[in-house]
């Protein structure tokens, strides 16, 4: 890799950085490129990405973002899973895929927003309910009264007059 790719590759590391809401690190030691290539998959359908870097080029590339507290875990085969979306859904799927394959995708930790994420507050993260699950959740409670009315009026109604 010459010097206007190493450059090139670092200005696409800040630019994807700046533009994200989190990023969470993780070793992929021992995963196999389809194991890889579906994480990718599930991340992508959660609106993210996930990408192999060059540790050193990304230290640099992190300089200056919002995100250079990760420096320190910039060590080994790292991965960085970022998004523009729904923070959460980057946490849960990497913690899935993290269970799913045992050992193979390590978390090592992140940045959402201006704080620091180890190991557990990745995990607290990716057991939070998304916000499309909160949108559910309200709706369902905001038609509850009114489903509730409808069945009252409609057992009133089917009442027989005589009783």
């Amino acid at each position: 890799m010459d010097r206007a790719q190493k450059q090139t590759e670092i200005d696409t590391i800040k630019s994807t950085l700046e533009a994200s809401e989190i990023v969470i690190v993780s070793h992929n030691t021992g995963m196999t490129v389809a194991q890889v290539t579906e994480l990718r998959k599930g991340l992508r359908a959660a609106g993210a990405r996930y990408k192999v870097n060059k540790n050193t080029l990304a230290k640099i590339a992190i300089k200056g973002t919002k995100f250079e507290g990760i420096e320190d875990l910039l060590a080994g085969p790292t991965g960085l899973s970022t998004t523009t979306e729904e923070p959460l859904a980057v946490a849960k799927t990497v913690y899935e895929f993290a269970k799913k394959f045992d050992g193979k995708l390590v978390i090592l930790g992140g940045y959402f927003g201006d704080m620091k994420l180890d190991p557990a507050a990745v995990e607290k993260l990716a057991k939070l309910p998304t916000l499309d699950e909160i949108r559910g959740t309200l709706v369902g409670l905001i038609q509850a009264p009114a489903a509730q009315l409808a069945r009252l009026a409609q057992a009133y109604a089917d009442k027989p007059a005589d009783a």
